[in-house]
């Protein structure tokens, strides 16, 4: 099958082939005709087979007829990223060459002027982030009244972003005879039910099992350490090892743990570029720039850049962290092994990731392979986790026998004693002959009678004290004269 048997319009076709693509992929296949025939649409296919253009050629030929207005954008896209959305802008710049549309993005990160001013000339795709879309609605400067095509692309990432409150905010403001397309690459529950809701009727299109990931990605585990400077020592070997590496995204769960890891990079002679949800626009799409330039070869990111980036020629994918979510393994080795491309996915792995690990080969269905030993060839004291953990509330720790007792918190900590001074212990709880005498304002009588505390009730040992040091409670057995004076205040009648 070719592209000129999906319905499409000689300007999109052209175009098509002027990017050098002559068949289409499964998706795109399946999805066109349904689209052109202005049915809604649910797309799942993993990532990578080629979901933006099965919504943007079709889109391209239904908007060769009609004009925009005013503030009043005729489709809509929305994305979960500034980076998804600015890659469906490069798509209707790539595909529409021969088009004479109004594209606009609407992300975060940019002036509100510069954007303001593209909706007034008006719009014929929308291209935004739930966010910065709401932004301009609430300020009054874009109406949806006019949508007749609604994208919703890569759902289960809004899902995970916390994204569908706003999601269906938005939807409510869109006619309610609009065209839907709804994209995702896994369908949990939870995207089922949002499905329903948005869809009427919709013509389901599936290439592939849910949460699948591609047969021309070798996935490996390794073996390493919990703590931070050994999962480094063990990523920087791979990737020194890795004969046929050209470029790689390296993966990490947290925010600061990539810009860590992109200066422990550079600081051992890795060209390497860090991408994380904290960084401004211009510093992203810069390190993205460089990224697919070639002129960096590593890209250090957080999972900001696990979905959707059209970027080839990624030839490795290394998780220093397992991910928290199993699908976002499925996406983020979905960065390598593009377009029938070999690729390579090694995931470091922990005592502490086994639960994890379970989970995400129970769900693409395969177990994945270790490099050089399992979790069993690891040292018993190179986890960092397994001594302290959490249980009921207390610190728990193995003692010699492999069994688990609470650790014993210290009598006083130097900087405590040393900030009470010569301070009176407080009493004891349920104490009330102590508690009574604290109260009275009479001098404290040492008990000389027992040699320390009693540690059968868990008396803390009091401070050290001089011999002559006897620090009164209150006012001791001195009762300055002011306080003697009548107070001078008249009995009422």
């Amino acid at each position: 099958m070719s592209f000129a048997d999906l319905g499409l319009s000689d300007k999109v076709l052209q175009a098509v082939t002027a990017a050098g693509y002559t068949e289409p992929t499964p998706i795109q296949a399946q999805a066109i005709p349904h689209v052109l025939a202005r049915r809604d649409v649910l797309g799942i296919a993993q990532t990578g087979t080629g979901k933006t253009a099965a919504f943007t050629l079709p889109m391209l030929t239904m908007l060769e007829t009609g004009r925009a207005r005013a503030r009043m954008p005729r489709t809509l896209i929305l994305e979960p990223t500034r980076e998804l959305a600015a890659q469906v802008e490069e798509n209707f710049e790539r595909y529409g060459t021969n088009h004479k549309l109004n594209v606009a993005l609407i992300i975060g990160g940019v002036s509100f002027a510069d954007q303001d001013a593209k909706l007034t000339r008006g719009t014929d795709v929308l291209i935004a982030t739930p966010g910065r879309l709401l932004d301009h609605f609430e300020r009054g400067k874009l109406l949806l009244t006019g949508v007749e095509l609604l994208v919703i692309d890569e759902a289960d990432r809004m899902l995970d972003m916390g994204f569908i409150p706003d999601i269906e905010r938005i939807v409510k403001m869109v006619p309610f005879t609009r065209q839907t397309l709804f994209f995702s690459a896994t369908m949990p529950p939870e995207i089922e039910r949002l499905a329903d809701m948005f869809l009427h009727n919709p013509q389901r299109v599936e290439v592939a099992r849910p949460a699948s990931t591609a047969t021309t990605i070798e996935q490996r585990l390794v073996a390493t350490g919990a703590e931070g400077h050994e999962k480094r020592k063990v990523l920087r070997h791979l990737i020194r090892s890795a004969g046929e590496l050209q470029n790689g995204i390296i993966f990490c769960n947290r925010k600061r743990d990539v810009a860590q890891l992109q200066r422990s990079l550079t600081s051992h002679g890795f060209n390497a570029a860090a991408l994380h949800g904290d960084m401004d626009q211009r510093a992203r799409m810069a390190a993205l720039d460089g990224f697919r330039t070639g002129e960096t070869p590593l890209l250090v990111a957080s999972d900001v850049a696990a979905r959707g980036l059209d970027i080839p020629a990624v030839s490795h994918v290394f998780n220093f962290d397992v991910p928290h979510h199993p699908e976002d393994y499925v996406h983020r080795i979905g960065r390598t092994g593009r377009a029938g491309r070999a690729g390579h996915a090694f995931t470091l792995a922990s005592r502490a990731d086994e639960r994890s690990l379970a989970a995400i080969e129970s769900l693409i269905g395969q177990p994945i392979e270790w490099l050089e030993g399992d979790l069993s060839s690891l040292p018993a004291d190179a986890e960092g986790d397994e001594p302290r953990r959490r249980r009921g509330g207390r610190r728990i720790k193995e003692d010699a026998k492999g069994g688990d007792k609470p650790v014993q918190k210290s009598a006083e900590r130097p900087s405590e004693s040393r900030s009470r001074g010569n301070r009176r212990p407080a009493p004891e709880r349920g104490r009330t002959d102590d508690v009574r005498r604290e109260a009275e304002p009479v001098a404290p009588v040492r008990d000389t009678s027992r040699s320390g505390p009693d540690r059968s009730r868990g008396e803390r040992r009091p401070p050290r004290r001089d011999e002559d040091d006897e620090t009164p409670v209150g006012l001791g057995s001195h009762v300055p004269a002011f306080l003697l004076k009548p107070t001078g205040i008249r009995k009422s009648k």
